[in-house]
């Protein structure tokens, strides 16, 4: 594509089409921005705590244990931090998992059609480890919880872990220079470090809708699918909704593999849509074996990092993943890291935006028979402000007669709910089930995305520290709050492909554990200064970032359209020259050996501060 010299050239007007994006978001935004979601706790709690696949009772005594580190979450994320720090030689390592089994996001969410939407090559972590190369080219959720297990396996860690139990407070001890854990099974632990793994998606979210608590029929989240209500299994099958009419709220990218699944089973099924997501080609096929058979060593982390620099628009000889992710990114000029505020390049890249959302839009046209229903599915936004979505038999579902499109624009979402169903400009929808596909907890604040109280020196939690904004070192570390990390897609480098942001973060962070057990340090904290520095570069590389998804439909890429200084977070506060230069500037920070940024504390020696506040 080379730059339009004239309008004319691209098929539409771009002043109409950033005036119709305008007049959409402008139609959805609600000024209580993220606050309209209700927390999965409390009278909702069984939302969120609730564990359909667990079996049996597990009546287990409570443990005392003094342990070097503790990992909260048996995730990907979880697995990954664990493994690593396995590989640095440090084995005192167990995991807390509220689930009954490791696997995160993948053992919760077990709805009909679950999969993966990033290429399974570069999305299933440490292949190359064990061995493994998945089936199809996007993996389905069984074959991904099969490689949970594989990899808990792989790196024996099973041998440290307690399930079915959540942590509720962790307390530094300035006396024994530990954690404090304790659980809602009693236990306590006395932890030199933490790490916190639970991912971005551990907290379903509710919509709070007005009489959501009188509805009299069933009411599930997708991450906690009830089988029991609806037969089958994710495969699909829904055999026991025949006779159901059924409602999905949400049409986000849960939704997207659910619906064709509903569609196809219930007698009658109305989704209920606030912003329709653009929906693209899936095209998944079974992996080649000639393929498989002749791959080199390293040839994960190419792929990953080839896909993250074509998402960048880095310049790269050949495009390896080939995929409709990359697709989108085709027509985008080449970031110019001498130039990164290019005017001329960002009014093309907006162009070739627009481009590929007319073709989405039109695509469509092509498949939704019904005017109604194709004219309200289109998207009308650039595509970052919701995350694009996949699917062959979405849009088709449509056009079943049993499947109603409700649009909730004019209204901001659905007006409330009754004994017998939902209502949406006055007119109510009898229902027989509701299935909330609303998503999780990502951009939400502290006080709901952490549900643990953490308590650092000085008595200061960090609930009070992240506010009003996240306030970090590099993304994994608080000063204040000494020897204790995470992982997260918080002021560090960000990808679509979320478990290579966590790959690198799990290296990163048992370099440092390790490194401060070598150097013989008691803790170790970033100092103020240097967070602050993070922080200022974050903001600086971000700002561009942060006004696009500003000007967005609402959604948690812009915490509900509440973003800004003492607003809340975007997923644009991110390391702005992507994932790869995040990467590289963790290797130089680890190269050059100093620990810049970091205090450690030496035994008898009072290095670090002895209070938050100094």
């Amino acid at each position: 594509m080379t730059y339009p010299q004239d309008i004319q050239d691209l098929g539409f007007d771009p002043e109409a089409v950033r005036a119709k994006y305008a007049s959409e978001r402008d139609r959805r935004v609600r000024r209580e921005g993220a606050e309209q979601y209700i927390e999965a706790a409390g009278a909702f709690a069984r939302y969120g705590d609730d564990d359909p696949h667990a079996r049996g009772e597990d009546m287990r005594e409570p443990q005392k244990e003094d342990i070097e580190v503790l990992v909260v979450g048996g995730g990907f994320s979880g697995l990954m931090v664990s493994a690593e720090l396995r590989k640095h030689g440090i084995e005192d390592v167990w995991i807390v998992e509220a689930g009954s089994d490791f696997g995160g996001t993948w053992y919760w969410n077990r709805y009909p059609g679950a999969q993966c939407d990033i290429e399974s090559y570069i999305y299933l972590p440490m292949l190359e480890e064990t061995g493994y190369i998945p089936k199809e080219k996007y993996a389905y959720q069984p074959e991904i919880y099969a490689h949970v297990q594989r990899l808990a396996a792989h790196f024996g860690l099973r041998d440290r872990v307690i399930f079915r139990t959540r942590v509720t407070e962790l307390r530094w001890d300035e006396e024994i220079v530990r954690w404090r854990v304790t659980t809602d099974r009693g236990d306590a632990f006395g932890a030199r470090f933490v790490i916190n793994a639970t991912g971005p998606a551990d907290r379903p979210k509710l919509p709070g809708i007005p009489g959501i608590e009188s509805f009299s029929g069933k009411m599930f989240h997708t991450s906690r699918w009830d089988y029991g209500y609806t037969g089958g299994d994710t495969s699909g099958g829904l055999r026991k909704l025949a006779d159901k009419r059924v409602a999905i709220i949400g049409t986000g990218a849960t939704a997207i593999q659910v619906v064709p699944h509903v569609g196809q089973a219930a007698k009658q099924l109305y989704v209920f849509q606030r912003t329709p997501s653009s929906v693209d080609v899936r095209g998944n096929r079974p992996t080649d074996p000639e393929w498989a058979a002749n791959l080199n060593r390293g040839w994960q982390r190419e792929r990953q990092d080839n896909f993250n620099a074509i998402m960048n628009r880095e310049p790269v000889a050949v495009d390896l993943v080939q995929d409709m992710w990359t697709d989108l990114i085709k027509y985008m000029p080449r970031r110019d890291a001498a130039r990164p505020f290019d005017k001329q390049a960002a009014s093309w890249a907006e162009l070739a935006d627009m481009q590929k959302m007319h073709e989405i839009r039109a695509r469509v046209d092509t498949i939704v028979t019904d005017r109604f229903a194709a004219e309200a599915l289109k998207p009308w936004y650039p595509r970052y402000c919701k995350r694009p979505t996949f699917h062959d038999d979405y849009l088709p579902t449509f056009n079943r007669p049993n499947v109603t499109l409700i649009d909730t624009s004019d209204t901001r979402g659905v007006e409330r709910m009754t004994p017998r169903g939902v209502v949406v400009d006055g007119i109510e929808y009898e229902v027989d089930c509701i299935i909330f596909a609303t998503g999780f907890e990502i951009t939400t604040g502290a006080h709901r995305k952490l549900p643990i109280s953490i308590v650092g020196r000085g008595g200061s939690t960090i609930a009070e520290r992240w506010v009003p904004d996240l306030s970090t070192f590099h993304g994994h570390s608080v000063h204040g709050f000494p020897n204790w990390f995470f992982l997260g897609g918080g002021q560090n480098g960000l990808s679509a492909n979320y478990t290579s942001v966590l790959a690198a973060q799990a290296e990163h962070l048992a370099y440092i554990v390790k490194e401060v057990r070598d150097r013989g340090a008691i803790a170790v904290q970033p100092t103020r200064e240097a967070e602050t520095e993070w922080v200022q570069t974050i903001r600086a590389l971000a700002t561009a970032a942060v006004e696009a998804y500003a000007a967005c439909t609402p959604g948690y890429y812009n915490n509900e359209g509440q973003i800004g200084e003492g607003k809340g977070r975007a997923l644009g506060e991110v390391y702005g020259p992507g994932l790869n230069a995040f990467n590289r500037l963790l290797k130089a920070w680890r190269e050059d050996g100093t620990m810049k940024g970091l205090q450690l504390e030496m035994p008898g020696i009072t290095a670090l501060p002895r209070t938050a506040a100094a």
